[in-house]
């Protein structure tokens, strides 16, 4: 919705619908495993987490070690100088990532993220149009995975790559 306020700037607004966390049958979802719990998210099983509504991501397909997820750049992304923030490209990054090492899990298996480092490529701006995001893991030991992510925009054109790493524990 869009309006004028006294000062005379226009501003928009935008209303955030999301299921909270924790839903569904915790015995089957705990019978999953990794690749399993993300697909249930696709399949509407379980709820997907509550940064993609805030973050508008549009799509998400799981695959064993590969995670794709897709956001439209949006004016609400933007920074003060007029481009997507960092921070949101760094959080479309480090959920393909993080996501393809979650692919790999066993049942009963967890992970966190231990680090993430970003190089950001090119501004990205609405004019970049849809942003997708491949995540793969790239080494996946007993104890830590390795695993990349490349943003690309609609022309298909890199814009940011990002590494992680996840520490993997019972």
């Amino acid at each position: 919705m869009t309006q004028t306020q006294p000062d005379g700037f226009r501003t928009e607004s935008r209303t955030i619908t999301w299921a909270s966390p924790g839903q569904g049958d915790p015995h089957h979802l705990g019978s999953l495993d990794g690749l399993g719990q993300l697909q249930a998210m696709v399949t509407g099983q379980m709820p997907p987490p509550p940064v993609m509504a805030t973050l508008g991501m549009t799509d998400f397909r799981p695959e064993a070690g590969r995670v794709v997820v897709e956001m439209p750049a949006a004016e609400f992304h933007y920074n003060p100088l007029g481009a997507v923030h960092g921070g949101v490209l760094s959080t479309l990054l480090d959920t393909a990532a993080a996501c393809a090492v979650h692919s790999t899990l066993a049942v009963g298996e967890r992970y966190t993220s231990l680090d993430l480092t970003v190089k950001f490529l090119r501004a990205v701006t609405v004019d970049s149009g849809l942003l997708t995001c491949e995540g793969t893991v790239i080494q996946r030991g007993r104890r830590t995975a390795l695993a990349q992510a490349q943003l690309t925009d609609e022309q298909g054109r890199l814009v940011a790559h990002a590494t992680s790493t996840c520490m993997i524990f019972a």
